[in-house]
């Protein structure tokens, strides 16, 4: 049997990590063909994928935060290849939040992350696809405006790299005092609003910013946007803040925010929108977004929540 081979992109701040130089060792003991790529500046991540793709590599492997897998996904996702005959894809998390590792129950210590991967079978995954003014974008998590991108565009290297998810917190409570909401209109089929928005998300993944979870029902796997948008608030800050308070989490979520589950949607603006892609900021008016059902194919824990036929199977007890 011949042995598999597997190519880790790995994102150049993680380069000095022993605990990944040990996990790498150990897959190497295992028999498997592990080749590492290190980048250091824009484009070696769309590079490292081409040259991985024509050395007919098994598995890509995205070593870093949500921005490296987004980078990766988009680099395969580009390919003119049905998702098939390109390598499947693996995630070793190792940025700040790793927002979409959590929320699929991806292991952060690298060799149980390596592990998995060598266990379990990939599985079809969509993406996100972004049409603005200056091209095409791809998204593996999730799309977001308002106030949470602006928390994320905002908080600081070093506090990230002090607090870890925490800073986006500290952050945002910092910009309490002042948000200022934004207008748009956003609609999809049978689907429409339009109005003063503190924030908004298009969900592939659920969460972003270092835990906020926007889109707590989406899917990776059911060719669907999840789509969520908190209008502004009518009243004090400090009245709404003790709404999500005294209620469940839950319960506050569903009663101040507006959701639809769209194959497309569309935003539009009267001025310049910032849209967070996985830590890609994209400056437009105006916005399509897609869900390009199956793009791509990833290995993911065995009950992994972000599949829908793990939820329906745990539904159905």
């Amino acid at each position: 049997m011949t042995s598999p081979r597997w190519r880790l992109i790995l994102n150049g701040k993680s380069a000095g990590n022993d605990e990944v130089r040990k996990a790498v060792a150990a897959l190497r003991d295992r028999g498997v063909a592990l080749d590492v790529r290190v980048t250091w500046e824009g484009g070696d991540g769309e590079r490292y994928v081409a040259e991985a793709v024509a050395d007919g590599v098994d598995t890509v492997i995205a070593g870093g935060g949500d921005g490296t897998l987004s980078e990766v996904a988009t680099a395969l996702a580009h390919r003119d290849e049905d998702a098939g005959a390109l390598p499947s894809l693996g995630l070793l998390p190792l940025g700040t939040a790793n927002d979409f590792a959590t929320a699929a129950t991806i292991p952060t210590d690298p060799a149980h992350a390596l592990d998995l991967i060598h266990r379990q079978p990939p599985h079809p995954f969509d993406l996100l696809r972004l049409q603005a003014p200056d091209g095409l974008h791809w998204a593996a998590n999730l799309a977001s405006g308002g106030f949470g991108t602006q928390v994320t565009l905002e908080t600081d290297a070093g506090l990230k790299k002090m607090l870890g998810g925490l800073a986006y917190l500290v952050t945002g409570i910092a910009k309490l005092g002042k948000l200022e909401p934004l207008q748009a209109r956003v609609h999809g089929e049978g689907f429409e609003w339009q109005g003063d928005f503190l924030a908004l998300a298009v969900g592939n993944g659920r969460q972003a910013g270092g835990g906020q979870v926007l889109c707590p029902d989406a899917y990776i796997d059911d060719g669907l946007l999840d789509v969520t948008v908190l209008p502004n608030f009518s009243g004090e800050v400090g009245a709404a803040m003790r709404t999500m308070l005294t209620e469940s989490e839950r319960d506050a979520f569903e009663r101040m925010t507006v959701r639809a589950q769209l194959r497309w949607v569309e935003i539009e603006a009267p001025r310049s929108l910032n849209l967070n892609l996985d830590g890609e900021p994209v400056q437009s008016q105006r916005f399509r977004i897609d869900c390009v059902p199956a793009r791509l194919r990833m290995h993911l824990p065995a009950g992994c929540p972000l599949l829908r036929a793990n939820a329906e199977a745990a539904a159905q007890g």
